[in-house]
């Protein structure tokens, strides 16, 4: 049986919480694409990619939360290693949303600064676990 600290599995529960969220997003989209909310062929494609990242960097991001149980990581690394991607998993569907937000929006707004800044944490998070995980080889 696979034990968790207990850190790990209070933030897997709230984690699989969001997929509701998600879900939501996802109907959000069906009326985007089916043109019962009027968006611009730009705005249709950043929710697209707003809706695809949150959802494979959440099942990414649970993931790593199991993985970094294997791990002698400890502080800061051990942090960055189990939630490195669910920050991502916040700040890239962040970028894409919040900066195609507005009225006939044909190129992204300032919020799109949130897209390199979750590629940072999602690069620190998976290359800090992976690390994490050879040590511990």
């Amino acid at each position: 049986m696979l034990e968790l600290t207990d850190a790990a599995r209070v933030t897997a529960g709230i984690v699989l919480l969001t997929v509701v969220a998600i879900e939501s997003g996802g109907y959000f989209l069906v009326k985007v694409v089916t043109g019962r909310v009027p968006a611009t062929a730009f705005q249709a494609s950043f929710f697209r990619a707003g809706h695809a990242h949150a959802g494979v960097l959440v099942v990414l991001g649970l993931l790593c939360v199991v993985l970094a149980e294997a791990t002698a990581l400890g502080g800061f690394a051990r942090w960055v290693a189990a939630t490195g991607v669910l920050v991502a998993a916040i700040l890239m569907p962040a970028g894409f949303f919040f900066s195609a937000m507005g009225s006939g929006r044909t190129r992204p707004n300032g919020a799109v600064v949130l897209l390199p800044a979750g590629a940072v944490a999602l690069a620190a998070g998976v290359v800090t676990l992976a690390v994490g995980l050879l040590a511990a080889a």
